[in-house]
């Protein structure tokens, strides 16, 4: 009945431990690997209090099952643990001295005159009920995102926008990059996210464009063909847009 020796050591590890615990819930919610992750919580507990009750069969066999479970869970995980070290390092990076010390670059900012010519653009689209996907580039450079597609570098003007999501353009599918002031890549592939929290009316641009803000701090605008509704996605936030002006004034506002 060793376990009944309750010190202060022992406080701090299960609030530390209940804390780890409480991350990763928040990490995964909403995903396909909840359900896993509570199985694995369930099989450790069980495994302590085995041992606290000195059952040593069933300790082992519980054990043996964590252990050679390790690597597949870091398989089933590989989403989740790339989307974790991603936001962290993307957290230490805002850090003022490792900023200076690993020299990353500003996050861009779009000038009133690109801003402009996006919202007029994806004013006009929404109206036609023209299907868009416009990745905002920020601190991420997203060449893994561009390279999927072709290389524009351009001007940004509404019509070019316009012209490049039109249903017969060989660029249409895909999404768009902006960035610098430019577009810098059109028909590229944007990862989909595993979440099953999201309303059932989201299309696969929403799916991409939630896929792409999670893994990095880029901000999507995504113009829905079937309705003609303006979605912004910014990290796990999705925001529905009402308005050409609330649009212009959230991205002058980043």
């Amino acid at each position: 009945m060793d376990f009944l020796n309750f010190s202060l050591i022992d406080l701090i590890d299960i609030i530390l431990v209940a804390a780890i615990i409480y991350i990763i819930f928040r990490w995964i919610r909403g995903s396909s690997a909840m359900n896993i992750f509570i199985a694995i919580i369930m099989l450790f507990l069980a495994r302590v209090v085995a041992m606290a009750v000195n059952m040593r069969m069933m300790s082992a066999l519980l054990g043996a099952i964590l252990d050679v479970g390790a690597i597949s869970i870091i398989v089933i995980f590989q989403p989740e643990l790339r989307r974790f070290l991603n936001n962290m390092g993307r957290t230490a990076g805002n850090n003022t001295l490792i900023r200076k010390l690993m020299r990353r670059r500003q996050a861009e900012g779009l000038d009133v005159d690109t801003v402009s010519e996006i919202v007029l653009a994806v004013k006009r689209m929404a109206s036609e009920m023209t299907g868009a996907l416009i990745v905002i580039r920020r601190k991420d450079n997203l060449q893994s995102i561009m390279a999927t597609g072709d290389a524009i570098d351009a001007k940004v003007s509404q019509r070019l926008i316009r012209n490049l999501f039109f249903k017969n353009s060989p660029l249409h599918d895909g999404a768009m990059v902006i960035g610098d002031n430019r577009i810098l890549a059109a028909r590229c592939t944007l990862p989909i996210t595993d979440r099953l929290d999201i309303p059932a009316s989201y299309g696969m641009r929403h799916k991409a464009a939630l896929g792409l803000a999670e893994q990095c701090d880029a901000t999507v605008i995504v113009v829905s063909e079937e309705t003609g509704h303006v979605t912004l996605v910014e990290g796990s936030e999705v925001t529905r847009i009402e308005s050409s002006n609330v649009l212009k004034l959230k991205l002058l506002n980043q």
